[in-house]
């Protein structure tokens, strides 16, 4: 292939990847300033409307681990256009849904398909873009689509609700799907390493299990009570399950999740950092657009507008990253701009029942400017972990990390935020206690991640370490 030839291919190959990437971050902004006419279409509560973007960021992070294998051994092109064409028509199914039921239903198929396009996702750039300087750029662009495409859903999403009504928000998807579709067979090409494991289905259940009963116990404890024998049952039953997970990913010979590989400073921070950003900052969105529509009362598309500067100032920062890379490490870009996250956050808890929409502007800007920083930069930590062969799981495992921060943040900050004073109901008063609430507990997860992210990668093991092949036989006491 001739070098114009290649670099076609390679800003081809781009494009799909972007383009996906951006229908599958849409879809969880783009719900989000839908939620709440479309719980008053549907007759739905606090609960329904959890699940609408809880049943499709668990299933992703439930299923996101075995699909990095499968890429990895079947085909990352061919794994890619098997979720794209699952989700495209699990958009359609979710358009034409006519219960709260049936719609949290088909978001889960939702997420399946995503987690299929997500974990062979960045293994096809890796492959697309194997020289350093070219992939920095790359993920560059991943990033600010990733961080963009959450930042403008709103907006996107508040259009579409205001002038075709919800259904709008699902219908969109099947276009975009048929153009990545199109776009997957002319230039992204095959890649595999036949050396991958094999599907880990004991793994796969008991994790899947596990992760539904916490989300689970987690959405029911506002209504329920924490000391109800359902609650307490269900993170017990959780707790159980998940150690149950640990047990067996020591044991069986080819884990979905290799153990030992948290033994690795970069990696163990890399998932740290994915779960701090996505369960505090990603999983407050939809309190934040509840806040704006159902306490300020602004409409949809007026919601969706007042995260507009925020993503202006994302989309640069993403875009300086790619040079910020060449003279600062990318560990210290994804500190930095977890830091910022936190501290944004923070400043968000001035918001008030009688407040303009302005409110959100210091505090908004501030975690859109550490999230531009953040993306990209973890990209490159995540992928330098382990060598290019096991791309697939690498970036899985980063995928079910970001997915599962928001399945529990979400479930979470529902635990803090009184249901009845939800979705126009009760008091704006008790809502916005309760909100203040939820963003105090975001900006304690991102401190955290932050603290915890700077102290892994302080003592940063050479990179010829990471370059190592992943072997699940490491010694189970060596896991730090």
């Amino acid at each position: 292939m001739t070098p114009k030839a290649s670099q076609a291919r390679q800003r081809g190959t781009l494009a799909v990847i972007c383009l996906a990437t951006a229908m599958l971050m849409l879809d969880i902004a783009v719900v989000n300033n839908a939620l709440p006419r479309l719980a008053r279409d549907l007759h739905a509560g606090l609960t329904g409307v959890q699940w609408l973007v809880d049943a499709y960021t668990l299933a992703l992070a439930a299923v996101v681990l075995s699909a990095g294998s499968l890429a990895d051994r079947r085909g990352r092109r061919l794994v890619f256009a098997a979720g794209m064409a699952l989700f495209t028509a699990a958009s359609l199914a979710c358009a034409v849904a006519d219960s709260i039921g049936l719609l949290d239903a088909w978001r889960a198929v939702q997420g399946i398909g995503a987690a299929l396009m997500f974990a062979s996702s960045l293994a096809i750039l890796a492959d697309a873009f194997p020289e350093a300087h070219e992939r920095a750029g790359a993920m560059a662009a991943y990033g600010a689509t990733i961080g963009a495409s959450f930042a403008i859903g709103p907006a996107v999403g508040g259009a579409l609700t205001s002038a075709m009504g919800w259904r709008s928000v699902f219908f969109v998807n099947l276009p975009l799907g048929a153009l990545a579709l199109l776009g997957t067979r002319a230039w992204i090409r095959e890649s595999r390493h036949r050396g991958a494991r094999r599907l880990d289905w004991p793994g796969q259940l008991t994790l899947t299990a596990g992760l539904f009963l916490l989300v689970l116990a987690l959405l029911r404890a506002n209504t329920d009570g924490w000391g109800s024998a359902r609650t307490i049952g269900e993170l017990g039953g959780a707790g159980a399950l998940l150690a149950g997970f640990a047990w067996i990913e020591v044991r069986v010979a080819e884990p979905m999740l290799p153990l030992a590989m948290f033994r690795r400073r970069e990696f163990t921070a890399a998932q740290v950092a994915a779960f701090a950003i996505s369960a505090s900052f990603f999983a407050l969105y939809l309190y934040m657009t509840l806040y704006l529509q159902d306490v300020l009362r602004v409409s949809p598309l007026a919601a969706g507008l007042a995260y507009l500067p925020g993503t202006l100032l994302l989309f640069v920062a993403s875009a300086a990253s790619s040079k910020l890379t060449e003279r600062f490490h990318p560990p210290a870009l994804v500190i930095a701009g977890l830091g910022l996250v936190a501290v944004g956050l923070a400043l968000l808890v001035i918001t008030g029942t009688d407040s303009s929409w302005t409110v959100i502007l210091p505090g908004h800007l501030l975690v859109c400017l550490g999230t531009g920083l953040f993306n990209p930069a973890l990209g490159t930590v995540a992928l330098g972990a382990g060598p290019a062969e096991s791309s697939g799981l690498l970036a899985g495992v980063n995928d079910a990390f970001r997915q599962g921060g928001i399945a529990v943040g979400v479930a979470l900050f529902g635990a803090l935020v009184p249901a009845g004073a939800a979705l126009g109901h009760g008091s704006p008063e008790s809502y916005v206690t309760g909100f203040h609430h939820a963003l105090i507990a975001g900006t304690a997860i991102a401190a955290l991640g932050t603290m915890a992210t700077a102290l892994l990668l302080a003592r940063r093991r050479p990179q010829a370490r990471a370059a190592q092949p992943l072997t699940a036989a490491e010694p189970a006491a060596e896991i730090a």
